[in-house]
């Protein structure tokens, strides 16, 4: 019997890399713990039992884990740690269309959203980042 949940743990692997969604995985987790169970319990019965449980449980606790994990990864850039939030110096005039800063000793441009300039020279705030364009505001 182990075997059979073996091979039914390396489908639902299958499955979960040609839908990546964080749910076949967890049934795969489920049938191969399953198939270590099952070399000890020989009643079909329990052993079925066993794997619904085990989804179970897979499901609600494993599966927020690993999500959680997978879009933390995916959305941290870097940029919001080393960049947004730090008050930084204007070395060209800061309009809606033109104007650079300098950060760790790096040239970025820069934009500012309303219809005023910052002249050279002031600090600025960095807000947000549109590609290799930083928005920013006056201190």
């Amino acid at each position: 019997m182990w075997q059979t949940m073996l091979i039914v743990g390396i489908v639902f692997i299958i499955l979960e890399i040609f839908t990546p969604v964080m749910f076949f995985l967890n049934l795969a987790f489920a049938a191969f713990i399953t198939a270590i169970v099952s070399v000890y319990i020989h009643s079909f019965n329990a052993i079925i039992l066993t794997f619904v449980g085990l989804s179970f449980v897979m499901l609600f606790i494993l599966r927020p884990i690993l999500m959680n994990l997978v879009t933390n990864k995916s959305q941290k850039t870097g940029i919001q740690d080393k960049y947004i939030g730090k008050v930084v110096k204007v070395i060209t005039p800061i309009t809606k269309s033109t104007g650079a800063i300098t950060i760790y000793g790096e040239r970025w441009e820069a934009r500012i959203e309303s219809d005023e300039e910052i002249p050279e020279g002031s600090e600025v705030k960095i807000i947000r980042n549109e590609s290799l364009v930083m928005f920013v505001e006056k201190v």
